[in-house]
């Protein structure tokens, strides 16, 4: 289900890596929940064996810029931009950013931390932001970074330094590519795939994609993966990577929350290659890589994967994930609907007989679904959260998305589960 952590997690800059123990790791940067900015002083690193991806491990504290001895390159307590990992001959490094443009790597004996000795990469620490890490087939190891322009260069043995005299500029560029940051390399059947924050469909939504015969390329542009339009109403940027987990490849990315630009929060999607190596767009849903969600388990309101008007995700300390709303008056009498939120998709079966929401605040919610079909609605009237039940049309069968459209103020969801008698 997405997004794929506790409400209490917001890790966007996603890059995810199975690393020898067959886990699935996810390295990135860290928002705090409701802050007006950009990430913070700590990484916490998360792990997973579930096929389904829904039942992760935190691993607590991997490195903190705070705790650690930054002598030398930057000053303690300095954010910590979006980080990449990777192993090596019995140790694991971990590359990180800063939000004063330092770039530096760190060790561990294990996959999750903590990370320690940090130090500055010569020729790109100070030069921009973003680090990705790929060690190739042949064993030669690679790394990038950048934002506007990608920079690329073969790693030493020691994975710390860069061979000299190897630095390539302009591998992907925001004129041609449309890269903005973020970049991110996979290799798969001998072709090399450059993921990264694509800004040609006007604002950095999107996951675009290059690919190339050769490391340092030269990159053709190829596509998007996944654009994260509308996951809230002031979304800005994305920024993530592709993984083959138990045999199945995702695109990892992250939606914000909030009715603003942060609080970002990691998903996941499977991925499809055509014939060509070329990767079919996917979209934003609800159940991610567990497939629709069952209209007849406890569906969170925070797996709403679309919003418009004023509807989002509100992270609450307590309460976790609110779809908060409201809408009505004179658009909802023009246009016939409301502001909504939408949920894709759920496995309704042979048609649930009602339902039960629980909400606060006051008016209605109406459930709709393809070709505006009223599913049911609920009438609120509560300061506090209550769970209501209201008839629902059972001819409403299969797995079809849902709307849920607000008619009322200050309307917030905790949680919704259909029945059948």
């Amino acid at each position: 289900m997405n997004p794929l952590l506790d409400a209490s997690f917001c890790i966007p800059d996603v890059e995810a890596r199975v690393m020898p123990d067959g886990r699935l790791y996810l390295y990135g940067s860290m928002d705090r929940p409701g802050q007006k900015g950009y990430c913070s002083d700590q990484y916490h690193v998360f792990s997973t064996d579930d096929p389904k991806l829904e039942r992760w491990v935190d691993h607590g504290v991997a490195f903190s810029s705070e705790a650690e001895h930054m002598e030398g390159l930057c000053p303690q307590g300095t954010i910590l931009y979006a980080p990449d990992a990777i192993y090596r001959d019995g140790l694991y490094y971990l590359y990180f950013c800063t939000s004063d443009n330092k770039e530096g790597v760190a060790v561990s004996d294990t996959p999750y931390g903590p990370f320690h000795s940090p130090r500055a990469i010569p020729l790109a620490s100070g030069d921009s932001i973003d680090p990705a890490v790929f060690i190739d087939d042949d064993g030669q190891a690679y790394y990038f970074w950048g934002q506007f322009h990608l920079k690329g260069a073969r790693l030493n043995p020691d994975m710390c330094t860069l061979e000299e005299g190897s630095v390539c500029s302009g591998i992907l560029t925001e004129q041609e590519h449309g890269f903005h940051e973020g970049a991110s390399i996979r290799k798969r059947n001998g072709k090399y795939y450059l993921v990264y924050t694509d800004i040609s469909r006007g604002r950095a939504t999107c996951l675009g994609y290059a690919m190339a015969d050769a490391p340092l390329g030269p990159y053709r542009k190829c596509g998007i993966l996944l654009d994260n339009t509308g996951c809230d109403p002031q979304s800005w940027n994305n920024h993530g990577s592709i993984e083959e987990f138990n045999g199945q490849w995702y695109v990892f990315y992250h939606r914000s929350s909030h009715n603003g630009i942060f609080s970002r929060r990691v998903c996941a999607e499977p991925i499809f290659f055509l014939p060509d190596g070329t990767i079919r767009e996917a979209e934003q849903t609800s159940g991610g890589a567990g497939g629709p969600l069952n209209a007849y388990s406890p569906i969170p309101a925070g797996a709403a994967c679309h919003m418009t008007g004023s509807c989002h995700i509100r992270l609450d300390a307590q309460e976790g994930a609110i779809l908060s709303g409201c809408g009505g008056g004179a658009e909802a009498a023009k246009t016939g609907w409301l502001k909504w939120a939408e949920y894709r998709e759920l496995d309704f079966g042979k048609g649930p007989s009602f339902g039960k929401i629980t909400l606060r605040g006051t008016g209605t919610l109406f459930f709709r679904t393809t070709q505006n079909r009223l599913l049911g609605h609920c009438t609120v009237d509560s300061s506090q959260f209550i769970t209501l039940s209201f008839p629902t049309d059972s001819s409403i069968q299969g797995t079809l998305p849902l709307w849920i459209l607000f008619d009322g103020e200050g309307i917030e969801v905790k949680e919704m589960r259909f029945f059948m008698e």
